[in-house]
């Protein structure tokens, strides 16, 4: 019974609109179900080799790029409603639309456009989480977002390694789906309140601030956003090369694949508020992070030895509270370094930083895999993040002041 008090009480005080955002999110999510089956559609149903198919999902990122960008300079000018709501409505269309490209060039193509309107999304939804939460909640209602995507990430996965088994058109459909549900769910609750808050300014939480410039001349957040980018190449082997992996090397089929990244969802949604609470409560910021970034390394290196599905599935369980204990707090200490001014621009350099992972991982995941195997790749990747662990450990005392951090402790 404690347990399940200790679980409840994590969730108290996050706003109505808190819950909303993360309701939108779990619909836009539980459609994503293309990314992670991606790099399988091209080598097999469309028989592009490894390498090209890895500099195909590299437009991904690049795309991420450009939309992580250009969303937090709009956010700044236009606000987080109007970006989001048509990023989601846009995203319709495109996703459609991927299925009628079956050349290299005319994939990579639209991957690249779609994931530059799809990603305008993250830096405004990352402002709308500050924007109705408390300071000292901000944490949790970025982890309550991040749980809504995993949930959504546990649906769609599932439901995507069902649905390609038939056809893979059935993907793409899905994800259209999806957006235009959130799209439309967003825009009928927020329209009146974003309406509200523009005629009463001074009823927006206010978010603790230490950097007042420009996030591109802030160099201590720079040196950040570069180790966040180095962490999530490490991390985004998730979503390319594992995948991959499972199939080629572990040879499960695809419906497994698509039930041990649901499992990876389904612990998230089970573990992520309570074992966020219990890291706040015991451990300070810097610690928090590098032992997060750290799992994430082992769980990967774990793999170079063995890869039966009990490891497999200890490999996910690990990978799952590493990413816990590493990615909220990362939107956590970019909200702080913000000003409410610039706070869509600073979102939006941390999401460049992902979105640069996403262009990097693919090709070096998959080049390094048909060179030297699997298991360099996973030796390396544990190697790399312990290196970017022990940095966020110095990093983060250095960039966040104490008498500034009232809500975290560094």
């Amino acid at each position: 019974m404690k347990l399940i008090k200790n679980y409840t009480n994590s969730f108290k005080g996050l706003s109505q609109e808190s819950w909303m955002l993360a309701l939108v999110m779990l619909i836009n999510r539980s459609g994503s179900m293309v990314l992670p089956f991606l790099g399988v559609y091209m080598t097999t149903h469309l028989h592009f080799n490894i390498e090209n198919s890895g500099i195909i999902l590299s437009f991904f990122g690049i795309g991420s790029v450009i939309g992580s960008w250009l969303g937090g300079i709009v956010t700044d000018k236009i606000g987080e409603y109007k970006v989001q709501s048509i990023s989601l409505l846009l995203s319709v269309p495109l996703f459609c639309m991927i299925p009628l490209f079956t050349t290299e060039i005319g994939l990579a193509g639209i991957i690249l456009v779609q994931s530059t309107v799809s990603e305008t999304f993250r830096p405004a939804n990352s402002v709308a989480v500050t924007k109705y939460t408390k300071p000292g909640n901000i944490t949790r209602a970025f982890s309550l977002n991040r749980m809504a995507v995993n949930l959504g990430f546990s649906i769609g996965p599932t439901l995507g390694g069902v649905l390609s088994a038939i056809s893979y058109e059935f993907l793409f459909y899905s994800n259209a789906l999806g957006a235009l549900l959130a799209g439309i769910i967003y825009i009928v609750f927020f329209r009146k309140r974003d309406k509200l808050l523009a005629e009463n300014p001074k009823k927006i939480q206010k978010t603790i601030t230490i950097n007042k410039s420009s996030p591109y001349r802030d160099r201590k957040f720079l040196i950040f956003c570069i180790f966040c980018m180095l962490f999530m190449i490490c991390f985004f082997q998730l979503l390319n090369t594992l995948t991959i992996f499972y199939k080629d090397t572990a040879h499960l089929s695809q419906q497994n694949i698509g039930y041990l990244l649901g499992y990876n969802g389904i612990l998230i949604v089970l573990l992520e508020m309570s074992l966020v609470q219990i890291a706040e409560k015991y451990f300070k910021l810097k610690t928090i992070m590098f032992l997060g970034t750290f799992l994430c390394g082992f769980s990967y290196a774990m793999l170079a030895f063995d890869y039966s599905i009990i490891t497999l599935i200890i490999s996910m369980s690990i990978l799952c509270i590493g990413e816990i204990w590493t990615l909220p707090f990362m939107s956590t200490i970019t909200a702080l370094r913000a000003d409410a001014n610039n706070k869509g621009a600073y979102m939006g350099l941390n999401g460049i930083s992902f979105s640069l992972a996403f262009i990097v991982t693919p090709f070096i995941g998959t080049l390094i895999a048909e060179r030297f195997g699997f298991k360099v790749l996973w030796i390396g990747t544990g190697c790399c993040a312990t290196l970017i662990a022990i940095a966020f450990y110095f990093i983060i005392p250095w960039m966040l002041s104490k008498e500034n951090t009232k809500d975290v402790v560094t």
